[in-house]
């Protein structure tokens, strides 16, 4: 191991506050031409966890001047009702963001829902058309968390075209559109996963790594380039000497000497998903607005283009 490698934390807390704020400012520029950016949030169901999203995602809404509507629906709640809130909230030209908290319970099918939200109001990224355009580099809403580690690499390390990134996951959520983030950011990227042969090796390739597989201390030292650049997403509760914490994907205590940044767990990449949640629920009003002079609001919120 290089212990000479000086490395350097990237404040997630700190980044996703300067997101906020650029959010903030652009709901000003919108409200002064008549746009008022609102929010739906449809929560089902009781889960403790689900709860502290929703009230966390409210919350920073409001801190941006964004208008949110909360819709709390019981644990046993049909499918079809679901299904006709989320065709009101399409309707309503008042709403631009729709974002259904997940998990939602056993009987409710999750595609079925995720797919009845209008691709241009799916501030999760999670629609077929939006996942299909982010595929081919067209300005479509991006999932949160690929967005705000992109934005997490793109201050910490300023150009990264040419860079070899290594992502460790292949979820529809996380690891497949960081893969394609990158690829759009100019990156070769490789993609590995639980069948993958010679995984520690493929990711001692990486100039940038990023972690998103769920198992905790996975990656330590031994799997990292030195100067590597590390986001970690992983968010695992363990229990150590009799008290519960969070740690991710990453070994971090291990991982530190040998690296020449990496995201803590927790204040690393968990405040950039509720930043770009903002970003994204601006960046759906400005797709709906038939004026061209709101073009003029266009920002990285979306899929982030780099020249």
């Amino acid at each position: 191991m290089n212990r000479h490698i000086t490395s350097k934390l990237i404040d997630g807390k700190a980044a996703a506050a300067r997101v906020l704020a650029e959010a903030t400012l652009e709901v000003r520029k919108m409200k002064a031409i008549g746009i008022e950016p609102a929010l739906a949030v449809v929560l089902v169901g009781h889960d403790p966890a689900s709860q502290v999203y929703v009230r966390n995602k409210v919350l920073r809404a409001e801190e941006c001047g964004i208008r949110s509507l909360e819709h709390r629906l019981p644990a046993d709640t049909r499918e079809a009702e679901l299904l006709a809130l989320i065709a009101e909230l399409n309707a309503d030209a008042s709403v631009h963001g729709i974002l259904v908290q997940l998990p939602l319970p056993a009987h409710i099918d999750e595609h079925r829902v995720l797919q009845a939200v209008n691709p241009l109001k799916d501030v999760d990224g999670f629609h077929a058309e939006n996942v299909g355009g982010l595929s081919q580099g067209r300005e479509v809403l991006t999932p949160c968390t690929p967005a705000g580690c992109l934005r997490l690499l793109q201050d910490s390390c300023g150009d990264i075209s040419g860079k070899h990134a290594v992502v460790i996951g292949r979820s529809n959520i996380v690891g497949k559109p960081m893969a394609a983030l990158l690829l759009k950011a100019h990156c070769s990227v490789t993609v590995v996963h639980s069948k993958s042969a010679n995984l520690r090796e493929l990711c001692r390739q990486a100039d940038i790594l990023v972690a998103a597989v769920g198992r905790p201390r996975l990656v330590d030292a031994d799997w990292l380039k030195p100067g590597a650049v590390v986001i970690d997403v992983g968010i695992n509760r363990v229990d150590e000497d009799g008290r519960s914490r969070l740690v991710g994907d990453v070994d971090f205590d291990s991982a530190l000497p040998q690296v020449s940044a990496i995201t803590p767990v927790p204040g690393g990449v968990g405040p950039m998903t509720i930043a770009y949640l903002m970003k994204n629920t601006l960046a759906a009003a400005r797709l709906q607005q038939p004026a061209p002079s709101t073009l003029a609001l266009r920002t990285e919120a979306t899929c982030p283009s780099i020249s």
